[in-house]
């Protein structure tokens, strides 16, 4: 439910007096608005898909979704009707312990009144500022290739426009080729880690936890 991220969202921006308004047609959006005020079952997530079903939600375009990456499909078809537009001036920010935060790039879209402009500028904004991110931390560990990984890959425009951006900083993006980017590429990578670590295993010691895919 798109719209949830997006109280959250306001809530955090400390517009949380929005929500029950916005979403009156959501019977649960009193409810939401006040767990959030008591910080009750409202755990942080850093997932780029929550990201997208954020922006969904603020723009109006998608607030219960029918199908899993409805919402991140509606807003790429909106950007792509609308066409390329430049990336939000000061839209994200890195503070001093690496954390990418786009609340100014949110902040603009819980303003928006034409989904396709917001559509168009969440993606190139979001695009910039992960190319940012992560090319401050390409060359801090002296890092020349990225794997790009996740479900949020499959959306053509971040993918295109992250690797171009990422390329033009002379880093290498991997993207996935016999595989889809999802969660099943993933659990594949994490499979071959584990089997790296017990290959390494030698006999007569005790064996490692290696974790799970």
């Amino acid at each position: 439910e798109p719209w949830r991220m997006a109280a959250a969202v306001l809530f955090q921006l400390g517009r949380g007096d929005e929500i029950a308004q916005r979403f009156s047609g959501q019977p649960g959006a009193q409810t939401v608005e006040a767990m959030l005020q008591r910080n009750l079952n409202c755990p942080i997530t850093s997932s780029t898909g929550r990201l997208f079903d954020a922006a969904a939600g603020l723009l109006g375009v998608n607030e219960i979704q029918a199908f899993e990456a409805q919402a991140a499909i509606r807003l790429q078809e909106l950007a792509q009707r609308h066409g390329q537009v430049a990336p939000l001036e000061d839209g994200w920010r890195i503070t001093e312990d690496g954390v990418l935060d786009f609340s100014p790039l949110l902040a603009e879209l819980a303003d928006c009144r034409d989904a396709g402009h917001g559509a168009a500028l969440f993606h190139a904004t979001l695009a910039a500022g992960l190319a940012e991110w992560v090319g401050r931390a390409a060359r801090r560990c002296n890092i020349p290739d990225i794997a790009l990984g996740g479900g949020c890959f499959y959306n053509s425009i971040l993918l295109g426009s992250l690797s171009e951006k990422l390329s033009e900083q002379g880093l290498r993006a991997l993207t996935a080729q016999q595989m889809q980017p999802g969660d099943s590429a993933i659990s594949l990578g994490q499979a071959w880690v584990a089997l790296q670590s017990i290959k390494k295993h030698k006999p007569g010691e005790p064996e490692q936890n290696v974790g799970r895919a």
